[in-house]
């Protein structure tokens, strides 16, 4: 399947489909007049038979890009199975203990696991974990951090204002997200610590919604250190950047630190909120989901996918083309608004002056054939499927420098 445009877009069977959920369905964060339909590698098709290519994977959904041959087996084989969903946390299934034991294979050693649906529940169990221990006190979240939009996680969340306007919030301490070492808030959390009692620190390593924003070395590590001298756990959120995003399992890898709590999900097509074996609550029943563990086929699914990025070598593969990416990329700064490109792995931001010409942009590289997705208030999420190969990311530059540069 090629990167093609056949008609206009949207084209009129697509125009039908949005008119539809216009009018019966609330109009959420649709970006640009995409029907999906269908999808091989890092192709996309939409309903009316143009072809683009992905550089979202479904906001890190989809790293293995689409039709994977391994996935469409595993779905085979599940299509014969009329139990395919089931009350995950009140009955046992294998794909359960398969998927915990991939999943321990790559967190920090002598972690648990608990499953549920999404991002926003895996963070909410976190959050849950650490007041079980500590006590219904603030937690601690970033400026331009995102968690989800569930009333607990959104507590914590401050990448857009509409996210939060007149909803109620739990008690939370905010410090600034530091991307250099040298800021002046730096050591913020040493001083906020030591005049608060705190259930908790919540962040991103790299702000996926609120930017991509990459935190400096020393404001994690401080993160640990002050988490560590204050007896206070620190929950890494890896929804968005975990599951090879940045080239390593977790993107706090980079950083030669290991949270108490983290989250994860997207890629892995489940939600999971994995903890040190300290922090488990003992008790049964003080977490609990109906469909946590119940979805047979996503986690048959999460677990080839975990097999699949470790013998197609796909770590490398995101180091590789990542640094080809941000490479071509950054000779794009001071051209046509664009100040800023940063990243790990493939998840990078293009930073523009204005919000108005980042918004110009993606509808423009739609119009050419290329998906991507705003972050933060003036950026770009570049964030293609693992897989992603050479030609794919040439292709992609070219139509890039056509439309940014």
């Amino acid at each position: 399947m090629r990167h093609k445009i056949n008609t206009l877009l949207p084209g009129p069977k697509a125009t039908k489909i949005i008119n539809i959920i216009k009018e019966i369905s609330y109009d959420s964060t649709f970006t640009y007049p995409l029907v999906i339909a269908s999808g091989r590698n890092c192709i996309i098709k939409d309903i009316d038979g143009n072809a683009f290519l992905d550089f979202t994977s479904n906001i890190g959904t989809c790293p293995l890009g689409y039709s994977h041959s391994e996935i469409i087996e595993v779905l085979k084989e599940y299509s014969k199975n009329g139990i395919h969903k089931i009350a995950g946390q009140d009955f046992y299934c294998e794909e359960h203990a398969k998927i915990a034991q991939k999943v321990a294979s790559i967190v920090p050693k002598n972690f648990k696991t608990f499953f549920i649906n999404s991002g926003a529940e895996a963070v909410e169990n976190a959050i849950k974990i650490a007041y079980k221990k500590m006590g219904p006190l603030p937690g601690v979240s970033c400026i331009n951090a995102f968690h989800g939009r569930t009333l607990g996680a959104l507590s914590f969340t401050f990448s857009k204002p509409i996210q939060k306007a007149n909803f109620p919030e739990l008690p939370v301490k905010k410090i600034k997200f530091c991307i250099n070492d040298n800021d002046v808030e730096i050591d913020s959390i040493e001083r906020l610590l030591g005049e608060n009692k705190i259930a908790f620190i919540l962040s991103e390593v790299i702000q996926g919604e609120g930017g991509c924003n990459v935190a400096s070395k020393q404001f994690i590590k401080n993160l640990r250190k002050f988490a560590n001298q204050y007896g206070v756990p620190l929950i890494l959120d890896e929804v968005q950047s975990g599951m090879g995003r940045t080239g390593k399992w977790w993107a706090f890898e980079h950083y030669e630190v290991k949270p108490n709590i983290m989250s994860i999900a997207k890629a892995l097509q489940v939600g999971v909120t994995a903890y040190d074996k300290i922090f488990d609550p003992v008790e049964r029943g003080v977490l609990s989901s109906t469909w946590g563990a119940g979805s047979r086929i996503d986690m048959a699914v999460g677990t080839k996918i975990i097999d699949v990025i470790n013998h197609d070598r796909l770590l490398s593969n995101a180091t590789i083309r990542g640094d080809t990416l941000k490479k071509g990329l950054k000779e794009m700064v001071g051209k046509k608004g664009i100040i800023d490109v940063r990243g790990i792995g493939l998840m990078i931001g293009i930073e523009f002056d204005t919000i108005e010409r980042r918004d110009n942009k993606l509808i423009e590289l739609f119009k050419k054939g290329l998906l991507l997705l705003s972050a933060g208030q003036k950026t770009m999420r570049v964030m293609p499927p693992l897989t992603i190969g050479e030609e794919e990311v040439q292709k992609a530059l070219v139509i890039m420098n056509e439309v940014l540069s």
